[in-house]
């Protein structure tokens, strides 16, 4: 069975409504209707198909999908389950929004995308290719691109470890050391994610605001939150000898810190920082910007004082989202960590009033406390306590008055809602005894499930109310 949270986010209203815009909004468009049939990928067995070929070759999903290995039309397999290619290809859930990747480059949406771009065919762009299928850079007679982001887009070129992951008495360390990515590791999932759910350097792997105003969704990433929709495995008692119990807390604010890392390390890049006279506005709050304009002489400006960012009035914001939540976790778990933090975010803000060189300087000293806060957070136990207090602090007033934007809020409710899950699989606190905060949690994010309707002061009551109800839990 799918783990409680994931049960949670199936029954929630917003969830209902809005998860298959959300997966868009990073890339993954849950366009497509059709079912591929597992005889696309009907295979000898993975031995055969990991002789003599190159150590880092990406052999495609068919070396993953015999019957006797994840192929499987059952879950009865007693290590795992045996039907992850199943689950990963499922028409009706998000679970399979990794093997519809490269079908919606062939739908209506995409195509008018790529028109506007004038990039051709998008099932051919490299500029789309590079998050809708599995980047490889080196392909076996059997890997197919129109297989989307496959298994080994998560886990890594298999021509290494294929044979070997599943014989006998093989530890998970051995895969590891011959190149299986550990993706038990917070700050290792958080690499391979980010490269499609936020961006990276490599080609094919930036949507910048060029694509986003040709009709590219918004990006945007929760680490833990999107591991529990794609998640194709049972977390039982041989998962956790073999990779250790999963610690959703700390996906989550390893997952914030390492999103801020990635963000200003692509910033600082010149080629991607800029885009001609013009700084790149991928890396800026949307909203701040894309809001209606009144020209009339009763006119009354739209923008709300957010107190974290130190900047002239009608100047662009920084997309902060991760800036806010990284505050709240920091100043539960690293005090000292969390004013270093805060000192340096807004540093960083003001500096973008000064000019490139300053920024940049100011976004390289933001990034290294980032992942000090990432390396931190990857050593914390993350108890009972601490938890209840980061939920309230992202909800109070002391991190509340920073919520003046869409994806800050966004973030917001699914912090709240990632920290009260990880509270009841943990046990912590009972089914029952959430069910009062749920129901708050649904009201703000109805608050954020259209964001051209998005009213910051109206969200903040709706998420204060979610305060007073998490004290009673506590």
């Amino acid at each position: 069975m799918q783990n409680d949270r994931l049960s949670w986010l199936r029954s929630a209203d917003w969830a209902r409504r809005n998860f298959q815009g959300l997966l868009a909004s990073v890339g993954c468009m849950l366009l497509a209707l059709s079912a591929l049939s597992l005889s696309h990928f009907s295979a000898p067995a993975q031995a055969d198909a990991a002789e003599d070929v190159p150590a880092g070759q990406f052999l495609g999903v068919a070396t993953c999908a015999g019957s006797t290995c994840h192929g499987r039309n059952e879950a009865d397999g007693e290590i795992v389950r045996q039907d992850e290619l199943l689950r990963w290809q499922e028409e009706s859930t998000p679970g399979g929004a990794h093997s519809r990747a490269f079908r919606v480059l062939r739908e209506p949406r995409s195509i008018a995308i790529a028109k506007k771009l004038g990039i051709g065919d998008p099932a051919s762009a490299q500029m789309c290719l590079g998050c809708h299928t599995t980047p490889a850079f080196s392909k076996g007679p059997r890997f197919q691109v129109d297989d989307g982001v496959g298994c080994e887009a998560c886990h890594g070129p298999a021509s290494s470890w294929l044979s070997s992951h599943y014989a006998v008495d093989v530890t998970h360390a051995r895969n590891v050391a011959q190149g299986l990515t550990p993706l038990e590791n917070p700050k290792a999932r958080a690499n391979v994610c980010l490269d499609c759910h936020f961006g990276s350097a490599d080609e094919g792997q930036f949507v910048d605001h060029r694509i986003m105003a040709a009709g590219h969704p918004r990006i945007s990433f929760e680490m833990d939150l999107f591991s529990a929709l794609q998640q194709h495995h049972d977390e039982d008692a041989d998962y956790i000898a073999r990779k250790g119990r999963t610690n959703s807390l700390q996906f989550w604010a390893v997952g914030q810190a390492m999103a801020l890392e990635r963000s200003l390390s692509l910033f600082s890049k010149p080629q991607l920082g800029t885009d001609g006279l013009f700084p790149e506005f991928y890396f800026y709050d949307c909203h701040s910007c894309h809001r209606r304009i009144y020209d009339g002489a009763d006119a009354r400006p739209q923008k709300l004082s957010n107190p974290a960012r130190p900047i002239p009035a009608g100047m662009p914001p920084y997309n902060d989202e991760n800036m806010i939540m990284l505050s709240a976790a920091a100043r539960v778990m690293t005090p000292t960590l969390a004013k270093e933090f805060d000192v340096r975010s807004r540093a960083f803000h003001a500096a973008m009033a000064e000019g490139r060189p300053a920024a940049v300087q100011a976004a390289q000293r933001l990034r290294q406390t980032a992942m000090k806060l990432a390396d931190a957070f990857s050593r914390g136990s993350f108890s009972r306590e601490q938890t209840f207090t980061i939920m309230e602090t992202i909800a109070s007033e002391a991190i509340s008055p920073r919520f003046t934007d869409y994806e800050g809020a966004v973030q917001s409710v699914m912090a709240i809602d990632t920290l009260l899950n990880a509270l009841v699989n943990q046990g912590a606190v009972s089914e029952s005894a959430a069910d009062g905060l749920r129901v708050q949690i649904n009201n703000a994010y109805a608050e954020v499930g259209e964001p051209n309707s998005f009213e910051p002061r109206r969200f903040r009551r709706a998420l204060g109310g979610a305060v007073r109800t998490i004290r009673t839990l506590r």
